[in-house]
């Protein structure tokens, strides 16, 4: 089993920044791929970035390219989404998940979820 743990949302104006972290217990963390996923009431689930297991490969969601970074710190056992130049459409709740195996962007795909963490971008 491994668990997730979001961190870093919170409110912000348009043009803000903000860094959110996902840290990871109970699984060796160099063996997980790891993506970001987001979700705004009432509308479905929506890939956002993934890393593979040694941070040599990224894939990011064409709505973020340019503004976000996802990164990962192996020795911490934790992954980064650095978020710039942020949007009102960007608020949602957003998600970290987990998989042994390469999912990118197929969220059905990931064995484990965190809880979550608001990011709310005001207009």
């Amino acid at each position: 089993q491994v668990q997730l743990v979001e961190s870093g949302g919170g409110l912000v104006q348009t043009g803000g920044s903000l860094r959110l972290s996902c840290a990871a217990s109970g699984r060796p963390f160099r063996l997980l791929n790891v993506g970001w996923f987001r979700q705004a009431p009432g509308k479905e689930r929506e890939f956002v970035a993934v890393i593979t297991r040694r941070g040599d490969g990224t894939y990011y969601a064409d709505s973020v390219k340019g503004r976000f970074t996802i990164s990962r710190d192996n020795a911490k056992n934790t992954v980064y989404l650095q978020m710039n130049s942020l949007k009102p459409e960007d608020t949602a709740v957003f998600y970290c998940a987990a998989s042994t195996d390469y999912s990118g962007m197929f969220y059905s795909r990931y064995d484990s979820w965190g809880q979550g963490t608001q990011v709310t971008v005001s207009s």
